[in-house]
């Protein structure tokens, strides 16, 4: 489901992707980890709950139960992309890494430009699944752990050793860089 879908549910649980344009590791770049716990803090002080996460050089993977509020899904997430982007923009002027701001500028379509928007941050769509049984939970559960220790990434050896995630809650009632509370 692309953010392009207006997603018609406004309560329950979803597993939701976003990814850094054109898949830099921004994340990563420009430090930027502590912005998505700011998010999650928000999301919290809004009554919806963070149940699982990693958060990648690149990309995000969080399973967030909802509740119902005025603002969509969709809303949602795109505001979380918007505050985010302001920050590690601001982190890439900080560091002077013009280099990457010029790459960002040059993804930023031609409407989004009359707008005035000048650095496309993220991918213009996201991944959103409804999360409606046990069974499917667990799934993406597993394969946000496992995200650091696949693939290309192999980032650590153990799910429960990278920071970034809410795999060492589940995996021995720890807590990674977030909190997940019940």
């Amino acid at each position: 489901m692309a953010v392009n879908t207006q997603i018609q549910e406004d309560t329950g649980m979803f597993f939701i992707t976003f990814t850094c344009q054109n898949w830099l590791p921004l994340f990563e770049i420009t430090n930027s980890y502590d912005v998505v716990y700011k998010w999650f803090d928000h999301l919290d002080s809004n009554g919806h709950k963070v149940k699982a996460y990693v958060t990648m050089p690149n990309h995000l993977h969080v399973i967030i139960e909802f509740k119902k509020v005025p603002k969509s899904i969709n809303t949602i997430i795109s505001n979380a992309k918007r505050f985010m982007a302001y920050e590690i923009v601001e982190r890439l002027k900080e560091q002077k890494n013009n280099q990457l701001l010029i790459k960002l500028s040059e993804a930023v379509n031609r409407s989004d430009e009359k707008r005035g928007k000048l650095h496309q941050v993220f991918e213009r769509s996201f991944d959103c699944k409804p999360i409606t049984n046990n069974y499917f939970f667990e799934q993406k559960l597993n394969y946000i752990h496992n995200n650091p220790c696949s693939g290309v990434w192999k980032l650590v050896e153990s799910p429960i050793e990278y920071s970034h995630s809410s795999a060492k809650y589940y995996l021995t009632g720890g807590q990674g860089f977030y909190e997940i509370k019940e």
